[in-house]
């Protein structure tokens, strides 16, 4: 039978991909391979290929908590015949930014090859299982279960090498194009906001005055303005490259994927945390971070020494040192903001950064005469130093708000984030308007224009702030702080998703339902949500769907929301959610073996799985069926078209029916 569900999903591929889903059909768009090479007498590595229909994405181990299903390795034998040796060695992936997770995902396209190490308890052993879960998705995503059965005596003694991509390549089979315009829009945003950041540092006590200093090095040393006008051009490229040989030697040390994967992790996002505070104290005139002066003493020393071009480029280094306290906060902010985009992302950072901060250096050495109209230095570069500080600190703070979301632990919800930054911002409108004063402040008591305007939109953004503590959604700032739900109050101030009594929505639930999306009374058991169906006579629609399904969220997000649909939902029928992902385990007496797919069913997420795959013969969601108490259909089965007038002409036709 599964033979035959693997040749109905081929014969449909031509034409049923475009719009999965519109008749009930198995989907199998991973074909895989594998075979067992042993490493030594105890030690083997089972080799896993797959071949993965064009525009299908299949997730890997390390793709982000929060986001869709990684690949996983299981088996009933592991600990008790072998263990697995650590994660798996994998081939080349892809990233993209996922909008509804809001997280960059990590994923295979067209092939994947995954190497996973097993160390035998006794050598004697020659078979054993292993079965690896994870999740494919197009428009609609599958789960996915496939079990080998090795004989080990058969494993080859010849091992074949992982494929290994260049930094900052896609698999080289790859023609995603909307993954690659993601990542080249992810990567020009890099470079835009490294750009500003370079200007940033440009505007800092440390950097400024040394414009005019430079441009008067090069009118002495150069002896025509021809001379003077080369000189400042390879100064500027000196500055380019020693910032991108920073993000080169980030992206060598740490790896081409390594950024992206910190940026994901708990360590990384406290770390760069701790880091964010002390630059951010740094900047507000706390304390200097500096080089040792002994490092820009040797470096004027070799200027004067070797003169030309390698005097230049020592030039150059001299201006990275001696600036160092005030572009490391910037350049560090810089490189985190980076790790996201993995691959080449450090470098592409730095470049941007460092055309910013060598551009006015090499204009103004090549035309001194602007130099007249360049503002003089004065207690405003303090300024501009001071609110860097106050956005740093206030940009700490998204770190730890991704710390606390991955481990759920909700110390760091979404009014403690903006009441954080409420503060932040509000001083910081304090210390524009004067009110506050810092230690390196001079003691005018008059302040410009300019200052006085920053002041006034610091101000307005603190009182944009203020209603988000009460529960506005806050779109200006969407993605910084913890989402709604993710807070004390998800419902508002006074308002808590309870049933009864003191909430906004005050719905009594039937035994066994919840509050699902959009606080929909929902079951997540189908006898319970039948029975219930039964007792207030209402028709049921099925909802296949996925804790980690892209489009299931998008599909409550925007169709679901609409209020005509919404009203439908909420008055009109009776909610069954059965997620195919759910992990629970189901109690012994009710783990079977699937005698139609031949899968072992040991999870609450397996038994609604294979539900939807025997009566409905198809595994894709999201997908809904409207029965009638008897579960009879009314219509044809809705799949996933986020087109709210054609899913509210579905349920109102269903509903008319019954």
């Amino acid at each position: 039978m599964r033979k035959t569900f693997s040749l109905l999903a081929l014969l449909f591929t031509a034409f049923a991909f475009a719009q999965i889903g519109d008749s009930p059909t198995m989907v199998d768009p991973i074909r895989w391979s594998h075979h067992v090479e042993k490493i030594s007498d105890t030690e083997y590595d089972l080799v896993v290929k797959a071949t993965i229909e064009k525009e299908w994405h299949l997730y890997s181990q390390h793709n982000p908590d929060g986001a869709s299903l990684p690949i996983e390795f299981w088996s009933e034998q592991a600990d008790s015949l072998f263990t697995f040796e650590g994660k798996a060695l994998e081939s080349p992936t892809e990233k993209a930014y996922n909008d509804t997770f809001k997280k960059e995902e990590i994923f295979f396209s067209h092939h994947a090859m995954l190497k996973q190490r097993i160390k035998l308890k006794d050598a004697n052993t020659n078979n054993v299982e292993i079965t690896i879960y994870g999740q494919a998705c197009k428009e609609a995503c599958i789960q996915l279960e496939e079990t080998f059965k090795l004989d080990l005596s058969k494993a080859t003694t010849d091992i074949e090498p992982m494929p290994v991509a260049k930094v900052g390549e896609n698999h080289e089979e790859s023609t995603d194009t909307d993954g690659d315009k993601k990542k080249s829009k992810g990567l020009w945003m890099v470079f835009f906001l490294s750009f500003l950041g370079g200007f940033a540092a440009l505007l800092t006590p440390c950097v400024f005055p040394m414009i005019p200093m430079t441009v008067s090095f090069f009118m002495k040393q150069s002896k025509s303005k021809a001379a003077g006008i080369k000189n400042a051009i390879v100064y500027g490229l000196s500055i380019i490259a020693i910032y991108v040989a920073i993000g080169s030697l980030v992206t060598g040390v740490f790896g081409a994927d390594a950024m992206n994967e910190f940026s994901t992790s708990v360590e990384f996002n406290l770390a760069f945390f701790l880091i964010l505070i002390v630059f951010a104290f740094s900047f507000l005139g706390g304390f200097e971070i500096m080089l040792p002066s002994s490092w820009g003493t040797k470096v004027d020393e070799g200027v004067d020494k070797k003169g030309g071009y390698v005097g230049i480029f020592l030039m150059a280094l001299a201006l990275a040192i001696v600036s160092f306290s005030c572009t490391l906060p910037i350049v560090g902010t810089a490189l985190a903001a980076s790790a996201s985009t993995g691959g080449i992302g450090p470098i592409i950072s730095m470049l941007g950064f460092s055309i910013a901060l060598a551009l006015p250096f090499t204009l103004f050495a090549m035309f001194p005469g602007w130099l007249n109209a360049m503002p003089k230095s004065g207690g405003w570069l303090n300024t501009v130093k001071v609110f860097l500080g106050f956005l740093e600190l206030a940009f700490a703070f998204k770190f730890l708000s991704n710390a606390d979301l991955v481990l759920d632990l909700h110390w760091f919800e979404r009014e403690a984030f903006i009441a954080i930054w409420i503060a932040v911002f509000g001083a910081l409108a304090f210390y524009l308007f004067g009110k506050i004063k810092l230690p390196h402040d001079d003691d005018s008591t008059r302040i410009s224009v300019g200052r006085f305007s920053l002041g006034l939109i610091a101000l307005a953004f603190t009182l944009y702030l203020i209603p988000g503590m009460f529960g506005a959604p806050l779109k200006l700032i969407s993605g910084f702080p913890p989402p709604l739900k993710y807070a004390e109050s998800p419902y508002g101030v006074g308002f808590s998703k309870r049933s009864n009594g003191g909430s906004a929505t005050k719905k009594v639930l039937p035994e066994g339902a919840h509050l699902g999306p959009h606080d929909i009374v929902s079951f997540e058991d189908y006898d319970l949500g039948m029975a219930y169906a039964k007792k207030v006579n209402k028709p049921v629609m099925i909802d296949f769907t996925g804790k980690a399904c892209v489009n299931c969220r998008k599909m409550e997000d925007y169709v679901w929301a609409d209020p005509k649909v919404l009203n439908v939902l909420d008055n009109d029928i009776v909610l069954i959610s059965l997620y195919v992902d759910y992990k629970e385990k189901l109690p012994k007496e009710e783990q079977y073996t699937s005698e139609i797919t031949g899968k072992k069913i040991r999870t609450v997420g397996n038994k609604w799985s294979e539900f939807q795959t025997v009566r409905y013969k198809t595994n894709t969601q999201p997908y809904y069926v409207l029965l009638n108490q008897n579960e009879e259909e009314l219509n044809t089965p809705y799949a996933y078209n986020s087109d709210v007038k054609a899913f509210y002409n579905w349920l109102k036709e269903g509903v008319s029916k019954h």
